[in-house]
């Protein structure tokens, strides 16, 4: 698999990664979990950041890559391995080391929000989460990075309250998974470092997502309506239809998170995500109406008049408004572009 972005998105990439020429050139950016689909999509920018700039040399931003197996990622994909200002470096989250190079940035997305994990081994989940995020503060202040960034999660808040229809950053939540649990810890964990060692720590509550690179056979009910229909299968709904969820381009995502690293306050907490919301079901049908024979849609469960809809859609105003970031690719495009990616 060598798969490239499509044009439109390589060129999205560059115009906006221009703007930030007066802090990243020269300078080299710590991504864990490099090789998941945030980190894809942070190589991606790197890429599209030098490319824009016509940067050569010292100049380039450069990346240090965490990836438990870069070489069977490069087997994969291997048109990442012909940018040498990328170093791949294997490790796990927890336990990795890194020498003999300084780092000004950290953007800390080494943490699978995987539900299979998450039930079979909820104490390897927050192991994962909190010790790697440990371990990925220990090698920001040995290395001399000044901004950190923590991919943290909408978990952190548990079940939004059915009377509250976009979460905002202020609503102090219980988690209830084991998940959600640690990224509650890591971004304690984050404050608490930068306070004590001197640099800014950013912390992104992030929400659900669609776009290349996504995993369409995992737990992701949006990766399995895609995949279904790819494959020529009617969409298969387990419950009812009726939750609520959002979705922001992957794009987007990545501008987002390296705006929130380099404009953000220090100590602030930024969703990310989309605040249009759509129904699990509403989303089956979105997916289905993207395909020239449209796959039929089964819905197994049935609706329970007297318990609330499941909600999980974030507000979006706190970063709108400090650093006016918008959602500008629709959810329709969004599909259209995963779609022929995975084609």
């Amino acid at each position: 698999m060598n798969q490239i972005l499509f044009l439109y998105d390589r060129v999205f990439l560059e115009e906006r990664m221009a703007q930030f020429a007066d802090v990243l050139t020269g300078k080299t950016v710590l991504i864990t979990g490099a090789t998941g689909f945030f980190g894809k999509w942070l190589l991606e920018s790197a890429i599209a950041f030098n490319h824009a700039l016509r940067l050569e040399g010292e100049k380039r931003l450069k990346v240090v890559a965490l990836s438990r197996n870069p070489g069977a990622f490069l087997e994969r994909f291997s048109r990442f391995s012909q940018y040498d200002f990328i170093q791949f470096v294997a490790g796990d989250v927890r336990t990795f080391e890194l020498k003999n190079v300084s780092v000004d940035y950290v953007i800390h997305a080494a943490t699978d929000a995987s539900a299979k994990l998450e039930q079979e081994n909820p104490d390897e989940m927050y192991s994962v989460v909190v010790h790697g995020t440990q371990r990925a503060l220990d090698v920001a202040r040995q290395r001399g990075a000044r901004r950190f960034l923590l991919t943290s999660s909408g978990a952190v808040y548990g079940p939004q309250p059915p009377e509250i229809e976009r979460i905002p950053e202020s609503y102090v939540g219980t988690p209830v998974t084991a998940y959600g649990q640690g990224k509650a810890i890591a971004e304690q964990m984050v404050e608490h470092y930068a306070d004590r060692f001197g640099f800014q720590s950013h912390i992104a509550r992030c929400f659900a997502f669609v776009g290349p690179y996504l995993n369409l056979n995992i737990h992701f009910a949006i990766g399995n309506f895609i995949r279904n229909g790819l494959n020529g299968e009617p969409i298969l709904i387990k419950g009812d239809g009726t939750p609520t969820r959002s979705y922001l381009y992957a794009a987007e995502l990545t501008i987002w998170l390296w705006t929130i690293l380099l404009r953000g306050e220090n100590h602030c907490v930024y969703n990310v995500g989309s605040d249009v919301a759509v129904t699990i079901k509403e989303l089956a049908q979105r997916v289905a109406s993207r395909f020239e024979n449209p796959p039929e849609i089964q819905v197994l469960g049935t609706p329970d008049p007297t318990k609330p809809r499941a909600q999980y859609v974030p507000s979006i105003e706190k970063i709108k408004k400090e650093l006016g970031l918008e959602q500008t690719i629709t959810l329709e495009d969004a599909l259209d572009r995963t779609i022929e990616f995975n084609r």
